[in-house]
């Protein structure tokens, strides 16, 4: 099968230069080619986007609305064919994927109230008989680049309130699972949308440097891992754009000694592994304040026996594969790292016995504990089914330890003590913060990121963030004469 690039409102017919190949993570075998756009098909899709953007900058809020309604009834009606393209793709287990489109659908629901989202702010007779006022207008062509941990989510936290906004997109998923955006594409193009105004590329550094140098690419929304992060805000923002570029995380669990442990150890299993652990949102560390160490710990353990590994298509399957070859066999040389360093290896996941093809991605659910913040076990994002428990003593001490990672995504505290949860989202520098939640994505119209390595720019993705990343103000003043008598009208008025 042959995976082209969405231009114009259609497949992409040109000739092919560079390809690459998609597998499927549970059997290890090659389920298509993806074309690499090159600098040329970048710019064909800009062209196509920058053509689109005359008209649908002028297309009304209800007209823009309208669309939105629609897609997010198509995306609904069809989200199980969208999620099982997830799990083909990527490798998560069905019931996973279909919770990351249930997600993507917020983020579409609140882009659907774009005529609210938009309104600006007035004053009348900020002087005399004259008015002052704001509004909010699109950028033009903007640039998108996801990673393929959220192939359908991702695109979706940026995808419509850009194009709600009056902007249009050019979208560059990741080549490893890129079928899901062309279905997203797909669906809009069925809700209305006007051609040209969202355009998919694949590929890969090529396609993505051209993105971030093309002059008329105003703006540019990644996510990905930190050293990338950091070049795509450096390279964007050097050629004039505006950026929001979230990068890589190491998040932690703080567990007091009041905790409900039984709900703390649900909380690390789920949190560390689902996805299997390729969420910027994972838990990779749990801090236990003792004395709950050794019975959090074995608690965790107990519940990581009892999943299930195996293809995401399979009834009961728990954990999936990780998403290439090569990714597994990274992670794994972390576990390797971890016992060299002399981390205690709790549970080893390099021969988890799993429900699937041997030649599937697999690295089962792995737990260090007494992890020192020395080891790279503790330091690198692994991005993958790797936990580790560092033991400290104090709550000072744990605050301390959340505080001096350079990374600040996410955190999370388990307490039963309402005072020491608000010093902990007081103090703690992290950008979204769980209180007995262990993954703290926050709601639609909320925003999402974090601080320090983990972002980079000053917008936090969708919600009202996005809307204002995806617009400019202007403030008009103004004088008006008296107005003259404008003749009768007795029809109900239109909003067209």
């Amino acid at each position: 099968m042959r995976i082209t690039h969405w231009i114009g409102g259609k497949p992409w017919t040109g000739a092919v230069e560079r390809a690459g190949e998609v597998h499927d993570p549970a059997t290890g075998r090659v389920s298509a080619r993806v074309d690499f756009a090159s600098a040329s098909v970048v710019d064909e899709a800009v062209a196509a986007a920058r053509e689109a953007y005359t008209r649908w900058r002028g297309a009304s809020l209800a007209q823009r609305a309208n669309v939105m309604f629609a897609f997010r009834e198509l995306l609904n009606a069809r989200k199980g064919e969208l999620a099982a393209i997830v799990t083909a793709e990527h490798g998560k287990v069905l019931p996973d994927a279909m919770g990351e489109v249930q997600r993507a659908l917020e983020a579409v629901e609140f882009a659907c109230g774009v005529p609210h989202l938009l309104k600006g702010g007035f004053s009348e007779n900020a002087s005399t008989k004259v008015d002052v006022y704001s509004i909010r207008q699109p950028l033009g062509v903007v640039g998108v680049v996801s990673p393929f941990n959220f192939p359908a989510m991702v695109p979706l936290w940026f995808v419509p309130n850009a194009i709600a906004c009056g902007n249009t997109v050019v979208l560059k998923p990741s080549e490893k699972d890129p079928s899901a955006s062309v279905f997203i594409a797909e669906l809009f193009a069925e809700a209305g949308l006007p051609d040209g105004v969202l355009n998919v590329v694949h590929g890969d550094k090529v396609a993505v440097d051209r993105v971030l140098e093309h002059p008329e690419v105003k703006a540019v929304s990644f996510v990905g891992s930190t050293p990338v992060a950091r070049h795509v805000y450096e390279t964007g923002t050097r050629h004039g754009k505006r950026v929001q570029a979230l990068g890589g995380a190491k998040n932690h669990m703080v567990v007091l000694p009041d905790a409900d442990l039984d709900l703390a150890a649900d909380a690390a299993v789920s949190a560390g592994f689902g996805s299997a652990g390729e969420r910027c949102m994972a838990i990779s560390v749990v801090v236990a304040v003792d004395p709950v160490g050794d019975e959090l710990v074995a608690k965790v353990a107990d519940r990581i026996a009892a999943l299930k590994v195996g293809d995401g298509r399979r009834a009961g399957c728990e954990m999936g594969p990780l998403i290439t070859g090569e990714h597994r066999d990274r992670v794994a040389a972390y576990v390797d790292a971890g016992v060299a360093e002399g981390a205690r290896l709790v549970v080893d996941g390099r021969d988890r016995p799993v429900d699937g093809d041997p030649s599937g991605f697999w690295l089962g659910p792995t737990l260090f504990d007494h992890v020192g913040v020395d080891m790279s076990v503790y330091r690198d994002e692994i991005f993958g089914p790797v936990l580790s428990v560092l033991r400290v003593p104090t709550y000072d001490e744990a605050l301390e330890v959340v505080n001096a990672n350079p990374y600040g995504n996410g955190t999370a505290v388990f307490t039963n003590d309402g005072g020491a949860a608000r010093r902990f989202q007081n103090e703690v520098e992290v950008g979204m913060v769980g209180v007995n939640v262990p993954i703290p994505v926050p709601v639609s119209y909320y925003s999402f990121g974090g601080w320090k390595d983990s972002l980079f720019g000053d917008s936090h993705a969708y919600g009202p963030d996005g809307v204002h990343f995806f617009t400019r103000t202007k403030v008009v003043t103004g004088r008006w004469l008296d107005p003259s008598h404008g003749g009768v009208n007795l029809g109900f008025p239109r909003n067209t």
